[in-house]
């Protein structure tokens, strides 16, 4: 109670700082954050899963490199979407065929992989990963999967440091790409999916012809205040489906009676 006392004077102050330096604060919290997910990937070992399928793919084919995945998620904890999800990813990637892609959540390299090799020829993927040594590892498989360096790019910072980066970034691309993200890719923190599609929003980063966020569910709960959202808002978004783990939610800016 005397701790309450004593800090309630400071609350305004605290509030004023919190407001001024929030991408900071953000970026502390969220470093705080990669420290609790290393301890959890004590278990999900990162490296033993890059040694498995760096030493047993065959190198230059995308194709063996995800089989490779699948066989080390067979007996081994895998942060690695499921085959379902996977086939619902590429049924989405061959349908929206887009120019530029975001993935918030790279973790070793599998989504990125899948993603890289279905999108047209002059696609490009920006891929965000909290943990620096995931995001190397994860780099690695990419190009030992046989794509270059001009077909993707990595970030290493928390999605929100990541996003508020991307329009700067996005200017050096080609005019086409400038336009925005046609998809976006949410496998990361649950709790960042919301602020991160308001921060979306807000640096305009979604193509205003319409842009694809596919949500990753691994609880059922992790989407509650996101779906909320949505559903608030039915002049720009719609939800296109719901399957095996993967919601499609389609954004297009100023538009009404969304299909759904």
């Amino acid at each position: 109670m005397w701790l309450l006392v004593v800090s309630a004077p400071l609350l305004p102050a605290i509030f004023m700082v919190s407001r001024r330096y929030r991408i900071k604060v953000s970026a502390l919290c969220h470093r705080a954050l990669a420290w609790a997910l290393r301890l959890l990937r004590g278990r999900v070992s990162v490296k033993s899963t890059h040694a498995f399928v760096f030493s047993r793919c065959t190198h230059g084919k995308a194709d063996s490199v995800l089989q490779t995945y699948d066989l080390y998620a067979d007996t081994h904890p895998s942060l690695c979407i499921s085959p379902h999800m996977s086939g619902v990813l590429e049924e989405v990637v061959q349908r929206v065929r887009p120019p530029l892609v975001l993935e918030l959540g790279m973790h070793c390299g599998y989504s990125s992989v899948r993603l890289l090799r279905l999108l047209p020829p002059a696609g490009r993927l920006i891929t965000v990963e909290l943990d620096p040594l995931t995001a190397e590892l994860g780099e690695e498989i990419i190009l030992v999967s046989g794509f270059k360096h001009s077909q993707f790019q990595v970030l290493t910072s928390s999605s929100a440091e990541a996003i508020h980066t991307l329009p700067s970034l996005l200017t050096d691309l080609d005019e086409g790409s400038r336009e925005g993200f046609s998809l976006v890719l949410m496998d990361h923190d649950p709790q960042q999916y919301l602020p991160d599609l308001l921060s979306l929003e807000r640096e305009e980063l979604l193509r205003p012809s319409g842009c694809s966020v596919l949500l990753i569910r691994r609880k059922q709960r992790d989407l509650r205040e996101i779906l909320d959202h949505i559903g608030a808002r039915p002049d720009c978004y719609c939800i296109k489906s719901e399957r095996q783990g993967v919601t499609e939610i389609f954004c297009q800016k100023g538009s009404t009676g969304l299909d759904r």
